[in-house]
């Protein structure tokens, strides 16, 4: 369990109000603040830093809430995990598969959270660790379309008892409903910082959602979407990029990654 400063602290960088009780409102709320606040990076892989700077749970709350970081999936959703037991909720570590370059990646590739409420009305399927993932929780036992700020997302069976999660009909990532630990994801942590194969080296973005849009820096090109409307813009040199994760994020760099300068999706 975190202690009160910690909480108190978590709650103020994610800009929410400490719950009175583990209800699904307040479950809302805080998936929401998380959201919007703590954008989706994965810089420090690209950087070659080992863990603690890539912790899973409590270790990597210091980058979250100390040095106004984000983070990957572990990090994200590791940290949230470590809040909500606390905070009284009953959450579990789920493991998934993400889609990359139309093939499923390896398992315990995305690590996401079951939560039941104290409402009963569960269990919640809670995700603040995906770079275009949902705003709100999302009903783990409902099967029909959920509209969400984010998308239309639907949660669908797969042959072998997993779950295929969709968006706006197409899938993101394969979920397994296993119940799991932490710990079990370690070691792809080690193979995202590690393996020549690592998405996560291959290709740096920090992607934060906004009132009414998305802003997503991938390398060197800054994309902001705005009421459907996008612009792209190609940043020139290193004080650029340097000043965008600054105003974009606020996100303070010493230095960038050095495959930085190499074109990037967005």
């Amino acid at each position: 369990m975190l202690d009160a400063k910690t909480v108190d602290a978590y709650l103020e960088r994610i800009g929410a109000k400490r719950p009175e009780r583990p209800t699904t409102q307040a479950l809302a709320h805080l998936h929401e603040r998380h959201v919007l606040s703590v954008p989706f990076e994965n810089i420090d892989f690209a950087l070659g830093r080992p863990s603690p700077p890539i912790g899973l749970g409590e270790p990597a709350l210091d980058k979250i809430i100390c040095r106004n970081r984000g983070g990957c999936c572990y990090e994200l959703n590791g940290g949230f995990y470590e809040l909500l037991l606390t905070l009284g909720f009953d959450a579990v570590p789920l493991a998934g598969s993400v889609l990359e370059d139309g093939q499923l990646g390896p398992l315990l590739g995305h690590l996401t959270l079951a939560v039941q409420t104290e409402d009963e009305d569960g269990p919640w399927l809670v995700d603040v660790g995906y770079g275009h993932g949902f705003r709100h929780p999302l009903r783990l036992d409902s099967r029909a379309p959920q509209p969400d700020a984010q998308g239309t997302f639907e949660l669908a069976e797969t042959p072998l008892g997993d779950l295929d999660l969709l968006r706006d009909g197409e899938l993101q990532y394969r979920l397994e409903l296993r119940p799991r630990e932490l710990a079990d994801f370690a070691p792809m942590v080690w193979w995202f910082r590690s393996a020549p194969e690592s998405p996560f080296l291959a290709r740096q973005v920090c992607s934060l959602p906004t009132a009414d849009g998305r802003v997503t820096l991938a390398g060197r090109t800054l994309t902001r979407t705005s009421g459907g409307h996008k612009i792209k813009q190609e940043l020139t040199d290193e004080p650029a990029v340097l000043d965008a994760y600054r105003t974009w994020f606020g996100i303070e760099l010493a230095e960038l990654p050095p495959t930085t300068g190499a074109p990037q999706d967005s």
